[in-house]
């Protein structure tokens, strides 16, 4: 990793530990095999650690599946290619996943509150929010 930053090196082959407080300034390309298996955050996270100098970047995603033998990871894997978004990559991530159990381990899936939809009820999350916060304050 110190060869590479201090452009001794110029490839760095690596875990997805690499997110974790990389700051190379010349890094323009990122190969990420098996993309699917990443969340759609943590393909943000990955992909933001290029493209912070002054080259043109890339962050290429390879993946085994089709729109034929798995839709739902081409599906995900082309909000990445449409939108930098930070937002708008985690509404699709909520859409997609589920919000898991909020109060709980699990980090998809429904959960068992009575939300219909949680996009859709942010304004109610919203005031949940204020109340329990008016609750922490006053307690």
């Amino acid at each position: 990793m110190k060869d590479f930053r201090g452009n001794k090196s110029q490839v760095l082959v690596s875990t997805s530990v690499v997110e974790v407080g990389v700051d190379v300034p010349n890094a323009s390309v990122m190969v990420i095999y098996d993309a699917e298996r990443f969340g759609l955050s943590q393909l943000h996270q990955l992909r933001g650690r290029i493209g912070r100098g002054a080259h043109k970047s890339y962050c290429i995603l390879v993946t085994q599946f089709t729109a034929a033998n798995n839709p739902d990871a081409l599906e995900k894997l082309q909000v990445l290619a449409d939108t930098i978004d930070g937002f708008k990559i985690s509404e699709a991530d909520l859409k997609m996943r589920g919000p898991g159990d909020v109060l709980g381990t699990e980090q998809s899936g429904l959960a068992d509150m009575r939300f219909i939809e949680y996009l859709a009820d942010v304004d109610l999350i919203r005031e949940a929010r204020r109340l329990a916060d008016e609750i922490l304050d006053s307690d």
